[in-house]
């Protein structure tokens, strides 16, 4: 991040950037759980708290680590908490608009492919000095985030539609 603010400043501001990585995490994935167990409340019920406490440890994680390595991998447990969801909706046992699955999937792609080359640092470390203002790594890992935002949005935009023509069977 470039600043002139010193070790205290980039700290606080590395803070706030895993904070609102994290809020994007827990948030979007509620609605993909929601939709998911929608047939199933009481497991729904259960699923959506357990995420929530689940993403409290990982905010906790991601913002005491030590490294960009581990930073970035305190973010695995909601990654494989959410490609669980992802795997009951390709078997079949789970619920919502069937093309939201690849919205998803593409979301997560391109969170993890901008997470690789945050902590890789490239291009930056390939060429020292050329990268320092535009395009370095934490700009294109911000740039593929907010694309995989928009696969969240019309991933859930299309679960929502589903669920307003959805009726759960009678059991």
């Amino acid at each position: 991040m470039n600043h002139h603010g010193g070790a205290t400043v980039y700290r606080k501001l590395l803070t706030l950037d895993m904070c609102g990585i994290c809020l994007v995490n827990t948030l979007g994935a509620l609605p993909i759980i929601y939709c998911t167990l929608l047939c199933y409340p009481a497991t729904r019920s259960l699923a959506l708290l357990v995420y929530s406490a689940l993403s409290s440890y990982v905010i906790f994680c991601a913002v005491s680590a030590h490294s960009n390595i581990s930073r970035f991998c305190s973010f695995t447990w909601q990654a494989a908490f959410r490609f669980y969801f992802f795997y009951l909706r390709w078997a079949g046992l789970g619920s919502g608009h069937p093309s939201s699955l690849r919205c998803y999937l593409l979301m997560d792609g391109l969170a993890l492919l901008g997470g690789i080359i945050n902590i890789s640092r490239l291009p930056e470390r390939l060429r020292p000095g050329k990268f320092d203002y535009w395009c370095n790594s934490h700009q294109i890992m911000h740039v593929l985030v907010v694309i995989s935002i928009l696969y969240l949005h019309w991933g859930v935009t299309s679960d929502l539609t589903w669920i307003s023509s959805h009726s759960c069977p009678l059991e």
